[in-house]
């Protein structure tokens, strides 16, 4: 007689097909005990407040409800001229400056950002060091915002 053709990984393989079979089955079956059937329609709803979070109450009609003009509603990005123009010369003090090095970092007065400077963004003649206050402008360097044209006593 000749072998029987199925091999231990085929036996192994259809045990753990068998497996998952029953492991689903088990689960649909449990989640139809489960499953809450005839729920109120009250019960399944969803809010969104005025504040876009997700809540179970109502809103409530009395309060008053804030008016939006048409005009008011921008879709997509605002284009450059309709950008308030801001005073491109910022104010800060320098937090750290490493001569040997030649950069350091100044903290914006205003955002409290702390922006990158290089001895090269200086202005002819300047040197600064640590505590100083400075003005300057801020362009988009390789690594992120970077101070140029700084000059010394225009900080706040």
């Amino acid at each position: 007689m000749g072998k029987s053709q199925a091999t231990f990984g085929k036996k192994e393989n259809e045990k753990k097909r068998l497996k998952k079979r029953n492991e689903k089955a088990e689960k649909k079956e449990e989640r139809q005990a489960n499953a809450k059937k005839g729920q109120p329609l009250d019960e399944m709803l969803a809010y969104v407040d005025e504040n876009g979070n997700i809540t179970s109450t109502p809103p409530d009609p009395t309060k008053k409800k804030k008016e939006i003009k048409v005009e008011d509603i921008r879709l997509g990005a605002m284009r450059q001229e309709d950008m308030e123009q801001e005073d491109p010369i910022r104010k800060g003090q320098v937090t750290f400056f490493n001569d040997s090095k030649g950069y350091g970092f100044i903290k914006d007065s205003v955002t409290q950002q702390s922006i990158f400077v290089h001895a090269n963004g200086l202005s002819s003649g300047t040197t600064i060091k640590e505590n100083d206050k400075v003005s300057f402008e801020v362009e988009m360097g390789p690594k992120g915002p970077s101070a140029f044209n700084v000059k010394v006593g225009g900080g706040e």
